[in-house]
């Protein structure tokens, strides 16, 4: 069945994320794949590769698709890679993920969109992608360690359990800051009998990381 969305997508990679720097073949053949307008409401789906975030029920987004773009080329991945990602939403984002790595764990901490990501991703085919529901502060520890740990919720810093869940080399990108809305990006590189680097990635806005090691659920958005 032919997509009368493809067009769109292409443009929507070729202007906003390679005309914006990405420049992992990996990442730019997944975002010219993934149909993102299945990812957000009908009403919204010829909004779907405009250059900005979207509202998909609960009080979240569908991230801008430049920023879903730049976290997954920071993580750097790596064939045969498994990746947790912290924050469900939509599924866009780890659909993206599932077509680089090898496998994806993703949680979310609301019911209904975890419902509601599980069966568009089932049904487009990700059977390599896990949606679980829980405290995304807390990871996945079942399927730890991870290669790679994509946040897609602001932090107030990097959960230590998370940083627990990273292999030796792992790599984890996260918004980190002080305020519910706007943040520092950040890469953390777990050490092997070293310290863990972090490198700032640029400026962002995400909803806030809620959970035991993040904001508190109903902390005022400053």
């Amino acid at each position: 069945m032919s997509d009368p969305f493809t067009a769109q997508r292409h443009d929507m990679v070729e202007h906003q994320i390679a005309g914006m720097g990405i420049r992992d073949a990996r990442v730019l053949a997944a975002m010219r794949k993934v149909p993102r307008h299945v990812f957000v409401p009908e009403w919204l789906q010829d909004a779907a590769y405009n250059d900005g975030p979207l509202p998909i029920g609960d009080g979240q987004t569908i991230s801008q698709p430049y920023v879903v773009a730049h976290m997954a080329e920071a993580l750097t991945l790596r064939d045969g890679d498994r990746v947790l990602e912290i924050g469900t939403g939509s599924g866009y984002a780890a659909a993206v993920l599932a077509e680089i790595a090898a496998e994806v764990f993703t949680v979310e901490r609301l019911p209904t969109l975890a419902a509601r990501a599980r069966a568009v991703l089932a049904t487009l085919g990700y059977a390599n992608v896990h949606v679980v529901e829980g405290d995304g502060t807390l990871g996945w520890p079942a399927a730890a360690p991870y290669d790679a740990i994509a946040v897609a919720a602001g932090g107030p810093s990097v959960p230590p359990t998370l940083r627990a869940q990273l292999k030796p080399g792992g790599r984890l990108v996260m918004p980190v800051g002080h305020h519910t809305h706007g943040q520092s990006l950040i890469r953390v590189t777990r050490g092997d009998g070293t310290p863990d680097r972090e490198e700032q990635l640029g400026l962002v806005s995400f909803v806030p990381l809620i959970g035991a090691e993040g904001w508190k659920d109903g902390t005022p958005r400053i």
